[in-house]
């Protein structure tokens, strides 16, 4: 199966592919002989694959990871456990974030609609705008 095709069988951009090869998410393929990528049947799972734990909040370091666990026989899923419970504790950690930032961000845009003149908008203020002093 040649690159474009790969591509659309999984619904991902070729230079994505191309990227996934390079962080060794994707096994670089064979060459034809007249320079196409030939790639075999189980390429498809593993695009699908990291596809499927990015949706889920890996990251791709995390994924490579997963990937050769699944490659070893041996682990447990206890090992693969262990990768979830780490990727679920960032990702609470960036809702936490988020919503400190949403809340902080509100609270502005309410200032800001009681200032019209640019010159008294808190949120340039708090960002140390030109002239300001954010202390």
């Amino acid at each position: 199966m040649r690159i474009g095709e790969l591509a659309t069988e999984t619904d991902v951009n070729i230079q994505t592919l191309r990227y996934y090869e390079r962080r060794g998410l994707l096994t670089p393929p064979d060459r034809s002989a007249s320079g196409y990528r030939a790639y075999g049947p189980d390429a498809v799972q593993r695009v699908r694959f990291v596809r499927r734990a990015q949706e889920l909040g890996f990251t791709l370091q995390e994924i490579g990871d997963l990937l050769m666990l699944w490659k070893d026989s041996v682990r447990s899923c206890h090992a693969v456990e262990g990768r979830a419970r780490a990727a679920l504790t960032r990702i609470n950690t960036k809702i936490t974030d988020l919503k400190r930032m949403r809340s902080a961000l509100g609270k502005y845009l309410v200032a800001c609609e009681q200032r019209p003149a640019l010159d008294e908008c808190p949120l340039l203020r708090l960002l140390g705008g030109p002239g300001e002093d954010p202390s």
